[in-house]
């Protein structure tokens, strides 16, 4: 018998050993979502992923190394989601844009990172740690998407990305925290209307100020409302997506 059927058995039960693993995580993180921490048990992991208590036990003996793997599973669900919607973040609209896609994938549903933060962050240093370099790199991609704008000269170049990308995953975080407690998005939108609304006024910065002739007269009663002209921008209010694309419906994409 050949070397490579000899190994083709162990890798075989290998893969198998794997993808039962994967399904227990994934049933393990819905209870997690639905129940916390404290409501993880063999019984529930069992029914939601539909594998035998055998099976469970088998693959994690101890509690702890199931809830730290679903750590890790919601850490990598969640980093990879945001770094595929951040990847592209080249101006304010894109910024924009970013926001009506977060409240409308999360609405009132709330965070998976914020929830397990809240329940570990005081029972586990090592798990705390986790989430916290977990926030650090999502942080990271805004701040990354921040400092293109920077350099398509549309942001303040002193403006401090960084603090910037900080305040905004803040806001979300007490945004989500919110619109799950009331069951709305609302408490969502309006911080992240607030959070966005702080880049635009460092964005506004970045513009020379309007000539004093492009003001108009200021003592002889005239309206000294900056036009279009003047290189200022008006902070207009938020329209969320929905209403946006119902009065403007938007053309479909070429291809």
């Amino acid at each position: 018998m050949s070397r490579e059927e000899l190994e083709e058995p162990a890798s075989r039960e290998a893969g198998l050993d794997a993808a039962m693993r994967d399904r227990i995580v994934r049933g393990a993180a819905e209870v997690v979502f639905r129940l916390g921490v404290a409501g993880v048990s063999i019984e529930r992991v069992r029914a939601t992923s539909g594998v035998s208590r055998l099976q469970v036990a088998r693959c994690f003996p101890a509690k702890e190394a199931l809830i730290d793997a679903v750590v890790d599973f919601r850490i990598a669900a969640v980093l990879a989601r945001q770094c595929s919607l951040l990847i592209g973040l080249r101006s304010l609209a894109d910024l924009q844009e970013w926001a009506d896609d977060v409240v409308e994938l999360n609405g009132a549903r709330g965070c998976p990172l914020g929830s397990l933060v809240s329940q570990l962050a005081e029972q586990s240093g090592p798990m705390r740690a986790k989430l916290d370099d977990a926030f650090q790199t999502w942080q990271s991609y805004l701040a990354a998407g921040l400092r293109r704008i920077q350099d398509h000269g549309e942001l303040n170049a002193e403006a401090d990305v960084a603090e910037l990308a900080t305040g905004i995953v803040a806001a979300l975080q007490g945004g989500l925290i919110l619109a799950q407690a009331a069951r709305s998005e609302k408490p969502l939108r309006a911080a992240l209307d607030l959070a966005v609304g702080r880049v635009v006024l460092a964005a506004d910065m970045a513009r020379p100020p309007a000539p004093a002739d492009a003001q108009g007269p200021s003592r002889s009663g005239a309206d000294v409302s900056p036009g279009p002209e003047s290189g200022l921008t008006t902070v207009q209010p938020h329209v969320p997506r929905a209403a946006r694309e119902t009065s403007s419906p938007r053309p479909y994409p070429n291809g």
